[in-house]
């Protein structure tokens, strides 16, 4: 027997509802059941309603304006090294951003572009219009889907009646290393006092949990600029027992883009031909209209203005962690001393007849409006700026993400799922990835659930779920670096994070993933697997036509004009194999190999890195089944860890302090690599 249980007291009925938005919407009716409630309309609700939508389940995404679904909160812009490729693992889920993207963006680029494949990756600048108005038209169409305007107060819970209030209380104090079920979810209460009913809940809310604007030393609540926190869930959830930090993050002020003279600074143009990042697009509607960007500079003179004033700022505090791979200008005028200049891009926020309004990448902060002021006007070309709206500075709550599964379903509350800064991650690309995950689960074990057999802390073995390991690609390190390491500053995705980047590549995201999403049901769109059913044919073809291309050594070092020594082994190598060698090119393929230039483009480049990373993918397959195996491999007591090799010196110190008793328990230990854990798997099986 269960009794309902709500975290906090029902709020008063108290102030008009939310106003109507201007845009057209489908609400949800007043009093209904849900298989799954989303809560936030960022980019971690719009792919978690979206996806949950997508595996039949009856879906609602609950936010507090209608108009600002979507919204791109910060930069205008999708994508990046490592960033990137999350995002086309995002599309070849189904999900919805990448194809956003490609509609609205205005200047395309593959980054690292001089590297190998394995770290390319696309970026694009996206117009907020244009994106924003895509997201909310696709979701007022999705089946299955309806969107109410409101603000969650409440999770409503349900625990076992047999509970005591000290059982309660210690179920509440576990940590969140420990922590096991103790309540089921019921729905949502919101501030108006209008309660949802559903088993699944998905909470998205970005930086609104707690939020707090800081603008030099003033603060106040609010998790985006004219936007108010969310204040109650954030009680809710102390309520439930879980552990509350801190984190912060910024933005930079925006420009009147006719008041900067660009005449003198480095332009950046887009790709052409453009790269999508969907799978599905060949191109993309504004190819021809790319804008450009533009480059600048900080001043010593702008360091000196902002260090004689750095007491004006409330959110330069060092017991808050901000992000360290975007730090905040602040941050990087006291954190490198040295240098009198850092790098900043203008980057337009949409097409000409939508803004003329320029994002300055790279001068996030939090100093008072009349000083944001001032250090502009010191910046090269900005000399007569006016500054449209100041840089400001957020901070918010987010639980430890320790608390989670693989699924993002929590540990303390059964039918609980969390995406998106919540879990202590920065950025859209990651909130994305999250939510489609977190969508899609909840999604899943609604529909494959029986009302009959739903418990509290119910095994959860005979419901399809969706959850990825590291070796699956950047959304499987994301989730395992998240619930096994937690975090201690704002988490992001970056190619080094990945001991597998070398299958993990932007190109192949569709092969890796879209059949095991469609598996799931989680996939609706039937042209994505058509193309890639045509994309497999046309590989197989490729691959074909190099197999069928065979000599022996002295007629390939012939063909290459005598430039390389093949070796005369006497042994034959079809053209496949030279490729895997490192002795064609893809120009000499074309020469050598009949019906090569046929193929598309797109298709030959696949098959030709495949080929060349051939051995390493080998390895890393082997080295993947291998950790599998061994992650409960035991650990002797007495191991010295001086003696492992490839550990850095800080690896060294806290497996000699922590001391480990298996190889599951090491990997879980903050600050240890995936290339140490590598390392020391190996050297402990030399050892046996």
């Amino acid at each position: 027997m269960y009794q309902q249980y709500s975290s906090i007291s029902p709020p008063a009925r108290s102030g008009p509802a939310a106003r109507h938005s201007e845009f057209a919407y489908r609400s949800a009716s007043s009093v209904a059941d849900y298989d799954v409630i989303v809560i936030g309309g960022g980019h971690a609700g719009c792919e978690a309603c979206a996806a949950a939508a997508r595996t039949g389940a009856k879906t609602v995404l609950v936010t507090q304006k209608i108009d600002t679904i979507g919204e791109m909160s910060c930069n205008p812009s999708f994508g990046g090294v490592g960033k990137g490729i999350l995002v086309r693992e995002v599309d070849a889920l189904d999900g919805l951003c990448g194809k956003m993207a490609d509609l609205g963006g205005v200047q395309f680029r593959i980054l690292n572009r001089s590297k190998g494949p394995a770290v390319h990756g696309p970026r694009a600048q996206v117009d907020r219009v244009i994106y924003k108005r895509n997201m909310l038209e696709t979701l007022q169409s999705y089946a299955g889907l309806d969107i109410k305007a409101g603000s969650v107060a409440d999770i409503i819970l349900e625990r076992p009646a047999e509970l005591d209030t000290k059982s309660l209380k210690r179920l509440a104090d576990q940590d969140s290393l420990s922590a096991t079920s103790s309540a089921a979810v019921l729905g949502v209460r919101l501030e108006s006092g209008e309660v949802i009913h559903s088993r699944r809940v998905v909470i998205t809310t970005g930086t609104f949990l707690g939020g707090e604007i800081h603008i030099g030393l003033k603060a106040f609540p609010s998790g985006r600029k004219g936007e108010a926190a969310s204040v109650g869930l954030s009680k809710s959830l102390k309520d439930a027992g879980f552990r509350l930090g801190r984190m912060k993050t910024g933005t930079p002020p925006r420009l009147d883009g006719s008041t900067i003279d660009f005449a003198h600074m480095p332009k950046q143009l887009g790709d052409m031909p453009v790269t999508p990042f969907s799978f599905i697009h060949d191109s993309v509607p504004n190819a021809n209209r790319q804008i450009a960007c533009y480059q600048t500079r900080t001043t010593s003179a702008v360091h000196e203005l902002i260090r004689a004033n750095f007491d004006q700022s409330v959110h330069i505090r060092e017991t808050v962690r901000g992000p360290r791979y975007c730090p905040s200008l602040e941050s990087k005028i006291k954190r490198f001393s040295d240098k009198d200049a850092h790098v900043i891009w203008l980057e337009p926020e949409g097409l000409p007849e939508h803004t003329n309004t320029v994002y300055p990448n790279g001068i996030s902060n939090t100093m008072p409006e009349d000083i944001q002021q001032q250090f502009l006007r010191l910046i090269p070309g900005l000399e007569n700026v006016v500054m449209t709206q100041p840089g400001y500075g957020v901070e918010y709550d987010h639980i430890d993400p320790r608390e989670l599964k693989r699924t993002l379903e929590t540990k303390r509350v059964t039918g609980l799922y969390m995406a998106g800064q919540i879990n202590g991650t920065t950025g859209y690309e990651e909130a994305a990835a999250q939510g489609i995950l977190a969508g899609a689960n909840a999604g899943l074990a609604a529909v494959h659930s029986r009302p009959c057999t739903e418990k509290i802390g119910r095994a959860d073995d005979d419901v399809p779920q969706l959850t990825l390991d590291r070796s699956d690609g950047y959304l499987g390190v994301l989730i395992d670096d998240l619930i096994m390491r937690g975090v201690e500053e704002p988490y992001r995705v970056f190619t080094a994070r990945s001991e597998y980047r070398l299958s993990s590549r932007a190109d192949n995201a569709d092969l890796r993933l879209t059949r095991r999403a469609a598996a799931l049901g989680i996939v609706r769109d039937s042209t994505r697997i058509s193309r890639l059913d045509t994309v497999e044919t046309d590989m197989a073809h490729a691959q074909v036509l190099l197999e069928r291309i065979v000599y022996s050594p002295h007629v390939w070092e012939e063909k290459l004009g005598g430039s390389r020594q093949i070796g005369h082994n006497g042994v034959k190598s079809s053209a496949l194999d030279m490729i895997r060698k490192g002795f064609l090119s893809e120009d000499l393929i074309s020469e050598l190999v009949p019906g090569w230039a046929d193929l598309p483009v797109d298709i030959r480049r696949r098959v030709v890195t495949e080929a060349m990373y051939h051995g390493h993918l080998r390895i890393q397959s082997s080295e993947a089944s291998m950790l599998k195996r061994e992650e409960s491999m035991r650990l002797p007591a007495d191991l010295d860890y001086s003696k492992v090799g490839s550990l850095s010196r800080e690896e060294v110190d806290r497996l000699s302090m922590v001391r480990p008793d298996t190889f599951g328990a090491a990997k879980r230990i903050d600050g240890i690599t995936p290339g140490g854990i590598l390392a020391l798997l190996k050297y402990v099986r030399r050892q046996v």
